[in-house]
């Protein structure tokens, strides 16, 4: 009996799609329900010298548009986020480093926000000459936050890179990331510095934000505003796991989606039981949290117990990118008559090929993102040669066969033709 099987690689967008329809047993954190922490954000501003340079739209300096965003942003802040201020480089003039590079204050509590209390708050920031320990405000961010399930959220403000070098915030922004505690951290650059977008966007990659460049106190407030109220949306968050060097060790995964960090070079399994009559889907996107080579690529793969590969599916690329993405489907026959086994372990293999440049970290690995959902099986599949012809030795004895029938024939119609020209 050939063994069904189907492979199709797919776009990013399936990790999305499955996600909305998985069951909810599977996930971390569900939509929001009573009771659930209440979404928490924090923004982190800095106030360093450089601020009250006078080039934003109107004339305005840096601070002063960052302090009238601000208030238009507490003005319409939802009462169920909770609401937190953090400044670096304020309090610390002078041109001693060490003390400079410990300059992170908490301005406002994160909590239920009493708007007259963090605006008043807000109108007593002063640019000082400090430094800009961005690093070392990103984790004391992430400490104001707490570690309670729910949404977290930093939004960092600066018109600057880090001028501390230690600790590094790309750096801390994986270190962040890799905790598995479902921090995103947006960034915000007040100026076209092509460094300091570069480390802003570094910042915001690693832990799946996004960076902005503003040029006035109405694009600040906008883009602030757009990111506070999109804490407010119920997300469903990955569930952790920790997937094995081999297939007998693998954890064993239901429907949901799933996070994992893998180590450059290394792959990861996980096992999925699949009954007779259904259909394993699966999708797995693994993100470039760093600079890499430009040649990348991303394997998933469908494998039985004993070791054989029953379908894969691979992405690769070349050049600058966020993240890569493959999917495959693997259906397994209907049981036949008097048949009652139940369900069949099929273990699913991850492999990448991202390599850094000499001098990036490898530590943590690659974030991984794995979506898996089994559903009923096709009932008539419209391509046979899709459930079984395609891998292991039935293609290669086919293809053996048809080219030993194909060099005979040609054979003999060369000898037949040399033959008529000899009898003409």
């Amino acid at each position: 009996m050939i063994i069904r099987k189907w492979s199709v690689a797919l776009s990013g967008l399936l990790t999305v799609l499955m996600a909305g329809a998985l069951a909810p047993s599977a996930l971390a954190d569900g939509p929001a329900r009573e009771g659930d922490p209440p979404p928490r954000v924090e923004l982190v501003l800095d106030v360093s010298g450089s601020m009250k340079e006078r080039d934003m739209a109107g004339g305005q300096s840096r601070i002063a548009a960052a302090q009238q965003a601000f208030n238009e942003v507490i003005d319409a802040m939802p009462e169920e986020v909770h609401l937190g201020i953090r400044t670096l480089g304020a309090g610390n003039p002078g041109d001693d480093k060490v003390a400079g590079c410990l300059d992170s204050d908490q301005l406002y509590p994160v909590g239920p926000v009493d708007r007259l209390e963090a605006k008043t708050a807000v109108a007593t920031l002063r640019p000082t000459t400090g430094f800009t320990p961005i690093g070392l405000a990103l984790r004391e961010a992430d400490k104001d936050l707490g570690d309670d399930p729910g949404t977290r959220r930093i939004v960092l403000i600066t018109d600057g890179e880090d001028s501390c070098g230690q600790p590094d915030p790309c750096v801390v922004a994986r270190e962040l990331a890799a905790n598995g505690t479902h921090l995103v951290v947006d960034t915000l650059g007040l100026t076209l510095d092509d460094a300091v977008r570069q480390q802003l966007s570094c910042i915001a990659e690693a832990t799946g934000g996004t960076y902005t460049a503003v040029q006035d106190a109405d694009q600040l407030a906008d883009r602030i505003g757009q990111l506070v109220r999109r804490a407010d949306v119920p997300v469903e968050n990955p569930a952790a796991v920790e997937g094995a060097t081999q297939c007998a060790d693998a954890p064993l995964l239901g429907a949901g989606v799933y996070i994992d960090r893998a180590e450059f070079g290394e792959p990861r399994w996980y096992r999925v039981p699949v009954r007779p009559g259904q259909e394993l889907r699966a999708s797995v996107s693994v993100a470039a949290d760093r600079a890499m080579d430009p040649d990348h690529g991303v394997l998933l793969r469908a494998v039985s117990e004993d070791g054989q590969e029953l379908t894969r599916g691979t992405g690769a690329g070349h050049g600058r990118t966020d993240v890569m993405s493959t999917g495959l489907r693997y259906p397994l026959p209907e049981p036949e008559e008097g048949d009652t086994s139940t369900s069949v372990p099929v273990c699913l293999e991850v492999s990448n090929s991202f390599s850094v440049p000499e001098g990036q970290p490898r530590t943590p690995g690659l974030p991984v993102e794995l979506a898996v959902d089994v559903v009923a099986g096709p009932d008539n599949p419209s391509d046979v040669a899709a459930f079984g012809l395609a891998r292991g030795w039935v293609p290669l004895v086919l293809l053996t066969v048809v080219g030993l029938v194909a060099g005979v024939l040609w054979g003999l119609l060369v000898r037949m033709g040399i033959a008529l020209g000899r009898a003409h």
